[in-house]
């Protein structure tokens, strides 16, 4: 199981995305070092890049920036992604907490949907899922517009929501309150991997039968 994505990413990032998730919201820097309970000058330092938060800084900056689909627009971008005929979900870029799934994703999951959504889905990342992530911001992940991020992932199927052998795209866009959402697709799957995916869950749904009875 992984830490927190925190270790793994640049915490300069957060001080940029900090920048654009104020301006959007019309927020003054005075009113986040409120909020953080820290000085003004601060959170310039960390919006120009020239200092980074501390981990626990950057918990709760991640906090007060989390992803949520409040507007009727962004609720109806997780309407669309539960009807997406492909295996894809969406979750805060942040937090990694889960916002929506397809149907099709969560096929190959050992809970259902209900359960999953809200929950931080970093500790499911199998290795390639995190070395991709420490690779972001050489990519261009947090400029004003990234493009989509493809790679290869190994299967991770011992768990609620497993992952399977396959090739992902992420692309990351902003939602209407300045928050920053991720959409991961799986665009293809290693049948070798789709089948045992599926034997897990099937075995999955046989020991809680079990335990009922």
């Amino acid at each position: 199981m992984n830490e927190s994505p925190l270790l793994s990413c640049d915490a300069r990032q957060l001080g940029r995305s900090l920048r654009l998730w104020r301006s959007l919201r019309r927020m003054k820097q005075g009113a986040v070092a409120a909020e953080m309970r820290v000085s003004q000058t601060t959170v310039s330092r960390w919006e120009s890049g020239l200092a980074a938060p501390s981990l626990e800084e950057q918990q709760a900056l991640r906090r007060l920036m989390a992803a949520r689909l409040d507007s009727a627009a962004d609720f109806e971008l997780g309407r669309l992604v539960e009807r997406a005929p492909v295996p894809v979900h969406l979750i805060c870029d942040l937090s990694h907490r889960l916002l929506a799934m397809s149907r099709a994703r969560e096929r190959h999951c050992r809970l259902p949907r209900a359960e999953l959504i809200g929950r931080a889905l970093w500790c499911y990342a199998t290795p390639e899922i995190v070395a991709q992530e420490a690779r972001l911001d050489a990519l261009g992940w947090y400029e004003p517009a990234p493009g989509a991020v493809e790679f290869e992932t190994g299967a991770a199927t011992e768990q609620d929501m497993p992952i399977l052998r396959s090739r992902m795209r992420w692309v990351r866009f902003q939602l209407s309150d300045g928050s920053f959402v991720r959409l991961a697709e799986t665009v293809a799957e290693d049948d070798a991997a789709i089948d045992a995916g599926r034997a897990g869950v099937a075995a999955s749904g046989l020991r809680s039968e079990a335990s009922r009875g």
